[in-house]
């Protein structure tokens, strides 16, 4: 079996530790003051076969027992009878990947037992267990006294992952004033992160309130004791939200402003490339105006070099110097031609 422990508690101080699920149901129904015990049962990656085992020990509801051996569940909170079932999404932020891990905690709370089932490592409910056995008045209010510090473990825990949101948030907007152009794929990446992060932590609120409730039914002081505690948590809890309000907030601006900036660059690039365009035909009037004006010399010189027998002008004494003439007063025309228009 998957347990990483499992003891039984009466009056808020660990009783007995059975070497098996069938020892601690047996040993439970034995307890002198049965309304004042309980179990605590914990789980880490149990197989289904295993599940269905203890579901059986203890008659879980079928359902509950179908979301915990499928996993993937939405934080909620669920009755049975007189057996709720819980399900909670823990989050630890990975620094050396910078990225948010979200994981998932079941919890069978009967007026007897509580079982705790984890898929992954983390978090260490091993710490909370000690928490509670260093605190017997505390432990002494039952199961839901393990709920409310699985809760506030988890609550506690989302500190640093808010924290490290922050930092790459932080990261993100000196990327987008650089001009970095990866940061729009992270800004969607962290913007994932934040929404499954909100969606872990946004349904604690009303969860919250029926437990309260639930714990109203019971009216002793020490509930109520419970109850101010757990009241405590949902506050946290709201602040972390709100926090992540604001980070997804701020990570739209963040897409926008990056949008803005980056359209600002390609119009500064646009501008530039038709500045260079303007100053590039500039310079092919120029070329081709000088072209033309020596091209007009040496076609009236290409004429002339021809040497045909019949050409009056060989014979003629002011032939050359018309020429030369011609050819520069041509020239000189193109030239105030092309400076008028503002080629040259």
């Amino acid at each position: 079996m998957s347990v990483v422990d499992n003891a039984i508690y009466i009056d808020g101080k660990r009783a007995a530790a059975p070497s098996s699920l069938d020892r601690t149901f047996a040993e439970l129904r034995q307890c002198p003051d049965q309304g004042r015990s309980f179990c605590w049962i914990g789980l880490l990656r149990p197989t289904p076969e295993e599940i269905q085992a203890v579901a059986e020990e203890f008659s879980l509801h079928g359902l509950a027992v179908e979301d915990t051996i499928s996993a993937h569940q939405r934080p909620k909170v669920e009755r049975y009878g007189d057996v709720l079932f819980v399900v909670l999404r823990p989050a630890r932020y990975v620094d050396h990947v910078e990225v948010v891990e979200i994981g998932e905690v079941h919890l069978f709370l009967g007026p007897d037992f509580v079982i705790t089932v984890r898929h992954a490592e983390k978090p260490d409910l091993a710490q909370v267990r000690q928490r509670l056995e260093r605190e017997p008045d505390l432990l002494d209010n039952g199961p839901y006294s393990v709920l409310y510090a699985v809760l506030d473990k988890i609550v506690d825990d989302y500190a640093p992952v808010l924290d490290g949101l922050q930092d790459d948030i932080d990261e993100i907007e000196v990327q987008v004033f650089g001009g970095d152009p990866g940061v729009s794929k992270r800004i969607y990446q962290l913007s994932r992160e934040v929404i499954e992060f909100q969606r872990a932590v946004e349904p604690l609120s009303d969860m919250f309130d029926e437990l309260r409730d639930r714990l109203k039914e019971k009216a002793g002081e020490a509930d109520l004791e419970l109850r101010r505690a757990l009241r405590d948590v949902a506050d946290h809890a709201t602040r972390v939200l709100e926090r992540i309000e604001a980070f997804r907030q701020l990570l739209a601006n963040i897409l926008q402003v990056n949008a803005a900036l980056v359209g600002q660059r390609q119009n500064e690039e646009m501008a530039r490339m038709t500045q260079a365009g303007y100053e590039q035909n500039e310079q092919v009037k120029r070329i081709s105006s000088w072209a033309a004006i020596l091209f007009a010399p040496t076609l009236i010189a290409s004429v002339y070099g021809m040497n045909f027998t019949h050409m009056p002008e060989l014979d003629w004494p002011l032939g050359y110097p018309f020429a030369v003439v011609l050819m520069f007063l041509l020239g000189l025309a193109l030239y105030l031609v092309f400076k008028r228009r503002g080629w040259l």
